[in-house]
């Protein structure tokens, strides 16, 4: 029997140097890493090939949720309100006589969608995996994922023997590959199944051939056929009903893929998609599979490499849940669990959009990963805020080929919107709402007057594909795909917009989600009501949607159509934003009453981030009042959420103000992530645009490029010394910076167009390029790098 002091020694002599070592394996900048499985949703660890999902449980009988992207509840739904049109004269007479609360009635009734709400995203099935081990016999367990390589896994002790799984999502291969393998010849034991519960037409194992594979078909929804192959070395393999048994193996690989009726002409197809890339996948082998998709997620994340400092002691070798917990309490000794988020914030983008082909699909509300058929929101594409953020470091942080999705679905909404607009408004051109799904849905969405009636949602994903050309300077990109989009909004503005105190404005239509109090001097006053004439964010879409015009037909050389000419005319009448009697910028047409100082939605501030209308190098008049509202609303409860939150960094970033934005990074950190560190609402439900939005606030701390290339604009004096090579500059500029005692050292600059550069470091002090003093904007040549230095 052992004593104590027996028990101490072997701690001492082995499992203490094992934990040690184990810690030192993890970069805590780069992995997330356990000690025990995860228990729930939140918990589980995240892979994907941008079209297929897994989130990894890591437990004794595994479990992992799997997920296609076009698996949704069902088929393409006519919403458009038949009243609408004949409507919208009367309530706009009604806003215009300070009638508030009846237009806001009239809107929901004769405007709001019929049933309220899209179609939402599904989950496919959940991978079950039992191993016959008793979860507490397992010892020296850890999981991990690795936010460089993309891949993630698990390895524990069980009987003597060492168990590994590894889990990878190749994007090469259009597949999901698993290994799990032991140390001990012949000691792996699994049974294997698909489970889901909804609409199952058929849930099948055999092993007829040789080929043991288990296929599960599903009619309803969004119909699907998906199939797992399972590969051992040694033992034997039994099929009984759904499920696949593996005895006495050494390594079981296992190869998945789902193909749905969203991109094929019917079941036969779809189904001979699925037999193609697992049957090529396993003719590949899991070593070959997993080299491919390392290389190619590598090649993509390995652009960006970021240093914000050393963590102190071993504050950042800790496992993520530790870390997580100590980080409220003690933030600044940790300063790499900022690195580990910005890293992550790519590695869930790349995993969850990917060029797929023509009819790829973008991120949404949980990006890919969802286990319930009715999750929050619906899990759909919120475009009146959430969708873009998803994408706000796409460009800058060297991942744009994440953005093809994004337009894939720009493209099937537009035209969704050209028919809403004809039947809603009776306008040419195309409208989108404040959400759509993977058909292109563009009628109004739920049933409130703060958030259901807002066109101006096409305006918003339009200014992506302006953004994109403005990042890679691709012309023909410009011409065949973003220009046609933003003639398209506009034709419709053309027509919908209406006159008032001699601006064009909007109307009915909202400041998203928020809500006012009816002035004194209208009917219904000091009712709560949400929907008026000409709020702040639509006047700032529309000056950006007239500027991108002006300045695409200045690229193209456009001078026949009129199209520049009109984009002018119309820009000239956008109501400038208002300033306040406290010096803020105002949301609405007038100084309304606030019935949430603290709102989440940062919607006039638009013009402020993502836009530059109200940047303080563009008008520091329109900065300040916007440095105004930000701070009342975050004295004010704002940041509530955690996209909130990350909204308030960029704010902050873009206001050159480091400090106020380093302390909403750290309060980020320290209220929203999960266990498995997705971004949350203080707490569940999981939405994955705060994590995209944390990563392009981290970004725009060291880099912003509206007009000129602008180096460390907002430093936080938290971080002194760190370096960042591989962001992306407006003009199609590569950018290497590094920085001690919170000044420039060198920062190298590759000119990938050979456009003219404009710099800019910190708050303007002087530099030199190649040695020689700046003076002004540099000719440069593609493929050459500038070195700066003070």
């Amino acid at each position: 029997m052992l004593t104590a002091s027996m028990v101490r020694t072997i701690q001492a002599v082995f499992i203490i140097p094992l934990l040690a070592a184990v810690e030192a394996q993890y970069d805590g900048s780069r992995f997330l890493w356990y000690q025990s499985a995860g228990i729930d949703f939140n918990s589980a660890l995240p892979i994907g090939n941008g079209r297929l999902g897994a989130l990894v449980y890591g437990s004794a009988t595994e479990k992992v949720v799997l997920n296609e992207n076009s698996i949704w509840s069902g088929g393409f739904q006519s919403r458009a309100n038949s009243k609408s049109k004949s409507a919208l004269a009367g309530i706009r007479s009604l806003l215009q006589n300070g009638e508030i609360t009846q237009a806001g009635q009239s809107t929901l009734t004769n405007m709001a969608g019929n049933p309220t709400s899209p179609r939402a995203y599904n989950p496919l099935a959940d991978l079950n995996v039992d191993f016959g081990h008793a979860s507490g016999s397992i010892q020296s367990y850890t999981r991990w994922l690795d936010t460089y390589q993309g891949n993630t896994g698990v390895n524990y002790l069980y009987n003597n023997a060492n168990y590994t799984r590894e889990y990878i999502a190749s994007y090469p291969s259009g597949v999901l590959a698993i290994r799990y393998k032991s140390s001990v010849a012949g000691s792996l034991n699994a049974k294997i199944s698909l489970d889901r519960t909804n609409s199952v037409a058929s849930n099948t194992a055999s092993t007829s051939g040789g080929s043991n594979t288990i296929a599960l078909v599903v009619n309803g929804g969004v119909p699907f056929i998906a199939k797992l192959r399972v590969v051992p070395t040694g033992g034997t393999v039994v099929a009984s009903g759904n499920s696949i048994s593996v005895t006495g193996a050494t390594t079981v690989d296992l190869v998945f893929d789902a193909e749905t009726s969203y991109r094929y002409s019917g079941v036969s197809a779809y189904t001979a998609e699925v037999d193609k890339k697992v049957e090529s996948a396993v003719t590949v082998g899991f070593d070959s599979l997993r080299a491919a998709a390392i290389a190619d997620n590598t090649k993509l994340i390995g652009r960006v490499s970021l240093d914000l400092g050393r963590s102190s002691g071993n504050s950042g070798s800790q496992p993520t849940n530790t870390r997580i917990a100590n980080y409220k309490n003690a933030p600044s000794s940790d300063v790499q669990f900022a690195t580990l988020m910005f890293n992550y914030g790519r590695h869930l983008l790349v995993g969850s959009s990917r060029d797929t082909g023509d009819l790829s699909l973008p991120a949404n509300l949980q990006g890919l990963w969802n286990q319930d058929y009715s999750p929050s929101w619906g899990s759909k594409y919120t475009i009146n805020i959430n969708t873009e953020m998803n994408y706000w470091h796409s460009e800058t942080t060297n991942l744009r080929e994440t953005t093809k999705p994004l337009f894939d679905l720009i493209a099937i909404a537009q035209k969704r919107g050209q028919a809403m607009a004809q039947t809603m408004y009776g306008c040419g051109g195309f409208v989108l709402h404040h959400n759509t799904d993977l058909w292109g849905d563009a009628a109004p969405v739920d049933y409130g007057t703060p958030y259901t009636m807002w066109p101006m949602g096409g305006v918003w994903l339009a200014f992506h594909l302006m953004e994109h050309y403005r990042f890679t300077g691709d012309r023909d990109f410009l011409e065949s795909t973003a220009w046609p989009v933003l003639l398209d909004a506009a034709k419709f503005y053309y027509c919908y917009l209406f006159t008032l105190d001699g601006y064009y404005v909007t109307g009915p239509s909202i400041s998203p989600e928020n809500s006012f109090k009816v002035p004194g001097n209208y009917k219904s006053a000091g009712a709560s009501e949400g929907i008026d004439i000409g709020p702040t964010m639509d006047n700032s879409l529309l000056y950006e949607l007239f500027s991108s015009i002006i300045e695409a037909g200045s690229v193209l050389k456009v001078t026949a159509g009129g199209d520049v000419t009109k984009a002018k005319s119309y820009l000239s009448k956008i109501r400038p934003p208002q300033i306040g009697t406290l010096g803020q910028i105002l949301e609405w047409r007038g100084e309304y009453g606030e019935t949430d100082r603290g709102h989440r939605h940062l919607s006039p501030l638009w013009g402020l981030f993502p836009g530059s209308q109200m940047g303080p190098l563009k008008n520091q008049t329109l900065a300040k009042a916007a440095k105004v509202l930000l701070d009342q609303r975050l004295a004010n409860g704002s940041g509530s959420t955690g996209w909130s939150r990350t909204w308030i960094i960029n704010c902050y970033a873009r206001l050159f103000s480091g400090n106020a934005a380093w302390t909403s990074v750290v309060k980020f950190l320290q209220v929203y992530p999960l266990t498995n560190l997705w971004n949350s609402n203080n707490g569940p439900p999981f939405q994955i645009d705060g994590n995209f939005g944390f990563t392009s606030g981290i970004t725009e701390l060291l880099l912003q490029s509206h007009d000129v290339v602008h180096l460390l604009p907002a430093l936080p004096s938290a971080v002194p010394t760190g370096s960042v090579t591989g962001l992306v500059a407006r003009g199609g500029f590569v950018v290497d910076i590094s920085w001690s005692g919170g000044m420039l050292q060198v920062a190298q600059i590759k000119s990938k167009l050979g456009n003219d550069l404009i710099l800019r470091i910190g708050n303007n002090v002087d530099f030199k390029v190649n040695g020689t003093s700046y003076r002004g904007a540099l000719s440069t040549i593609a493929g050459m790098s500038y070195t700066i230095t003070l």
